[in-house]
């Protein structure tokens, strides 16, 4: 890990799966990994983190317009007390990247805005697919066999 990324508490640095709540279904084998409730809470998870993302995009475009607007005022302010025209160039040069910025942020937001929508999407079509299935094998209270044992291996006797 890098020695300028802050250290999560209580987390070890070799693992970033340690920062996270158990979960049912979520072991160290990988065919538990895809665990109906593991699924479910990595795609709140990314939902979630996309909206955060989002909301951080919003801010960061509208504070970028706002420096990119006072920037185009502040060169036509130089311009009129007859500044170098190399540094009211820079300033002008300033804004321009300024409201580059905040346009792809926009961008960002677009995109955030749509992963959010697709995770929230994937999230419930996966429940409404398995949750009758999860129900039931969980209150059954069989020992179920592991996910992928009744796969069908490709021949046929």
């Amino acid at each position: 890990m890098s020695d300028n990324l802050p250290a999560i508490p209580g987390g070890d640095a070799g693992s970033s799966s340690d920062n996270l709540p158990a979960i049912p279904g979520m072991g160290s084998g990988a065919s538990s990994d895809n665990g109906f409730l593991a699924l479910s809470f990595r795609t709140a998870a990314l939902a979630s983190a996309a909206l955060i993302l989002k909301e951080g995009m919003h801010l960061l475009r509208a504070h970028m317009g706002r420096n990119a607007a006072k920037a185009a005022r502040l060169s036509e302010m130089c311009d009129a007390a007859e500044v170098e025209p190399q540094f009211t160039a820079m300033i002008l040069d300033a804004s321009a990247a300024l409201t580059r910025v905040a346009e792809a942020s926009g961008e960002m937001t677009d995109t955030a805005d749509t992963v959010e929508s697709d995770a929230r999407g994937f999230n419930s079509a996966h429940d409404q697919e398995y949750r009758g299935v999860y129900e039931a094998v969980n209150g059954s209270g069989v020992q179920q066999a592991k996910p992928g044992f009744y796969q069908r291996t490709g021949r046929r006797r």
